[in-house]
């Protein structure tokens, strides 16, 4: 993960924790505090969970680049492999005929 998902991540932890414990220690009743730690645990669940399919999409997006790239320089390497293996040939090719 790079420093700036590390840095979200954190600050959505600790908002998280926070409001937590500033609901636990409020003055309310015991049902409406749970009630409102359950609907802002599930806000915060449904935006890590966002956080979480754009990460992947992310790093899926890089996968296939670095796949793409690697083929690309396999095909390039191939190819002046190819045409150096077809000039040794020729140089070969032009030792052999020259007369002794």
């Amino acid at each position: 993960m790079s420093k700036n998902s590390n840095s979200l991540v954190a600050f959505l932890v600790g908002a998280g924790v926070g409001a937590a414990l500033g609901i636990l220690f409020a003055p309310d009743t015991g049902n409406n505090t749970r009630d409102r730690l359950s609907f802002r645990l599930s806000k915060y669940k449904k935006e890590l969970e966002d956080l979480i399919g754009e990460l992947v999409e992310d790093k899926e997006i890089h996968l296939n680049e670095a796949k793409n790239e690697g083929k690309r320089v396999i095909s390039e390497a191939k190819s002046k492999a190819e045409n150096l293996l077809s000039d040794v040939n020729k140089l070969i090719d032009q030792i052999n005929k020259e007369p002794n």
